[in-house]
């Protein structure tokens, strides 16, 4: 996967422009292959072990191979941008180095720090041992493919599984474990609960058919979790749905889904992995160094990528919301062609 923009022995005269970058992922090392190809001296931030931020960490390698984000990132140190790994950046308050700091340090400087948080269900139970964030599980399974932890550090499936969601996120949730883990854990059973139905999931019809079809999970459609139970070890040991309707709603593109009264059934399951979605995560509260927050959590821009605070930009998922890849890794080589912009002129306005 390339990041640089240039060949590596095209890089011009530097310019004495130093921009830092919050964050390793697509966003972060696409900005940093543009600003690189500028001359400007380009600091990399992340709280991570290595680079490459979900390609490495949240997707899987038959998805995204791991070989090739690597190679991409050792062209960018060839080309002289500076990693700085397992460094936390804190805006206004909390451990790690200062976001202000960088501000007042760097020329300009980048957020591109992702979608790292998970919406809840907000349902009792939902606390209880065996149920689990599907992002953080799976962050924890790759920390321990790559090396960096041990596999008996996954946190414990067990033979029924029970995924609940119906995006990109539901289907490595569902996928992985089957894949990798099957034995481990003795999995014999995934379901799969989504609130509508396969042809609204943000999956794809294809990919909730897939799963099914060729590794058995059993869908759940138009059903929700409304409480999870606890066995006789505190674990979570059954789950009680709600079947669901879907209603159209007028402005709406898809239908909304509506309990039916009176149709509730319980599950056996022995772990739950919530997909409810991801939601933004930069590095600070709303108002940190006066920088806003939209009502969605992503950080407030205008069209060159602009944050409300001068000399700081933002890009990626942290921008406009959890996106496929691509998506993320343009708006980073979009954001620095506007970072480079200011850096030249000067001009904010």
């Amino acid at each position: 996967m390339k990041f640089l923009k240039c060949n590596e022995g095209a890089i011009p005269s530097p310019t004495g422009k130093r921009v830092a970058i919050v964050g390793a992922g697509p966003a972060g090392l696409g900005a940093a292959g543009v600003l690189r190809c500028k001359g400007h001296e380009v600091h990399v931030y992340d709280s991570l072990q290595e680079p490459g931020g979900m390609l490495i960490f949240a997707i899987p390698e038959y998805h995204v191979p791991k070989a090739g984000v690597r190679s991409g990132v050792q062209e960018l140190v060839r080309a002289g941008v500076n990693f700085h790994m397992k460094t936390r950046v804190a805006g206004c308050s909390g451990d790690g180095v200062k976001l202000e700091d960088l501000v007042s340090e760097f020329d300009a400087v980048l957020i591109a720090t992702g979608t790292w948080s998970s919406r809840t269900l907000g349902i009792p139970g939902e606390d209880l041992p065996g149920v689990y964030v599907a992002l953080d599980w799976l962050f924890e399974f790759y920390q321990a493919q790559l090396g960096y932890t041990k596999m008996d550090d996954v946190p414990p499936l067990g033979r029924n599984i029970m995924v609940v969601g119906g995006g990109l996120t539901a289907v490595d949730a569902t996928e992985v474990p089957i894949r990798y883990l099957k034995d481990r854990f003795g999995i014999e059973k995934v379901y799969l609960s989504y609130r509508r139905t396969r042809n609204e999931a943000p999956m794809s019809v294809r990919e909730f058919n897939r799963l099914v079809q060729q590794y058995g999970v059993e869908p759940l459609e138009l059903t929700v979790p409304v409480e999870l139970h606890p066995g006789a070890g505190g674990r979570v040991a059954s789950a009680k749905l709600q079947r669901m309707k879907l209603e159209s709603v007028p402005g709406d593109k898809r239908p909304h889904p509506v309990p039916v009264p009176g149709s509730e059934f319980t599950l056996n399951v022995d772990a739950v992995l919530i997909a409810a979605g991801e939601i933004p995560s930069p590095p600070f509260k709303s108002g940190c160094l006066g920088i806003e927050l939209n009502r969605d959590g992503t950080v407030k821009t205008d069209q060159k990528f602009r944050t409300t605070a001068g000399k700081v930009f933002a890009a990626g998922d942290v921008r406009h919301g959890a996106s496929l890849y691509g998506l993320a890794l343009k708006s980073g080589n979009d954001a620095a062609a506007a970072l480079d912009e200011f850096l030249r002129t000067g001009s904010w306005s």
